[in-house]
């Protein structure tokens, strides 16, 4: 599938279509007026599910209606998105809207929709990072030492995924691509499984999202050798990030929402102003930081450039390791 430039991801992304300027300010004044259904590409207790719940608790007391958190997972969020897309314009369904959904348009051939097309970005909220972690008995302590072990046994380190084409598993071929090196990648249905393999030392290395890895960690069950983030993880402040050692090397996992296009403008930026509210409010952001995640904030338009950015990035990285999905 060729990728549009970045230029038309912008374009595409670009805000609501225009109503009657009268309908739409009379709408958004009373906006809302019944629940909010925040809806989620992931199974519950996740990542994403932890910061929908935040959001819904936050637009719950500030807008005076209740946010309902509806946890829709499969096809790697795109069953979450294609309901959000078929839904009214109308501000009461929300979708959390991230980085699967950039990596997905290369990756899905024949979806029923086109995210920067149909989906009107509100803003970010979160990156979280991905950690590098080996089983404590793997022989390699340092970054370094992995990669030097690695070239020198080619093909024969198994790496372990949250399955084909996640964040977590371009992640490790952005990291091949970049090292040179080779290993073999074993997907598993979300990080818990590939963890409890890593941990029994069916696999080598796996890249995963922080908070199902970071107690393991902590307890010394598991050794982080990088974070994937430019900066250092304020939880793991002692890891190095895989750029110091491979410079340029960036990745980590944007959350944040998205409502149907053609959504009232006016809602849109009370959306949006909300949710800078809620990451400049010092209890929820902590919250957010114990995740291993830093907050995002901004404008639509800032949002929509960081998920163009990925769009452009990742589908690089999926056309050459040539990266398919089931």
């Amino acid at each position: 599938m060729k990728l549009p430039h970045r230029r038309q991801f912008l374009h595409l992304a670009a805000g609501a279509a225009t109503l009657p300027s009268v309908s739409r300010v009379a709408w958004a004044q009373t906006y809302p007026s019944r629940p909010l259904h925040i809806i989620v590409g992931f199974p519950p207790g996740g990542t994403v599910d932890i910061i929908a719940r935040l959001l819904g608790r936050w637009l719950g007391e500030r807008l005076g209606q209740q946010s309902v958190i509806d946890d829709r997972p499969g096809a790697a969020g795109n069953i979450a998105t294609e309901a959000v897309v078929r839904s009214p314009p109308d501000g009461y369904t929300l979708l959390m809207a991230g980085s699967t959904n950039a990596t997905n348009r290369t990756l899905y051939q024949n979806l029923n929709f086109d995210f920067f097309r149909d989906i009107a970005l509100v803003g970010g909220i979160a990156r979280v990072p991905i950690v590098m972690v080996v089983n404590p008995s793997f022989s390699a302590t340092t970054l370094a030492e992995f990669i030097a072990y690695v070239k020198a046994s080619p093909g024969k380190v198994t790496m372990a995924s949250a399955g084909n084409g996640t964040p977590n598993h371009l992640s490790g071929e952005l990291f091949k691509m970049m090292t040179g090196v080779s290993m073999i990648h074993v997907p598993y249905r979300g990080d818990p499984p590939a963890i409890t393999d890593l941990l029994g030392g069916q696999v080598q290395v796996a890249f995963s999202t922080m908070p199902p890895a970071i107690e393991y960690i902590r307890d010394g069950k598991l050794r982080a050798l990088a974070v994937t983030t430019a900066t250092r993880s304020e939880l793991l402040p002692d890891i190095p990030t895989l750029g110091e050692l491979v410079p340029g090397f960036d990745a980590g996992v944007l959350i944040g929402v998205g409502v149907p296009k053609k959504t009232p403008a006016e809602i849109v930026e009370k959306l949006n102003k909300e949710i800078n509210a809620m990451l400049g409010d010092p209890p929820t952001k902590a919250q957010i930081i114990k995740l291993g995640a830093a907050v995002i904030g901004g404008s639509p338009a800032d949002y929509s450039t960081l998920l163009a950015d990925e769009t452009e990035k990742w589908g690089k990285v999926i056309h050459t390791a040539n990266i398919k999905v089931q």
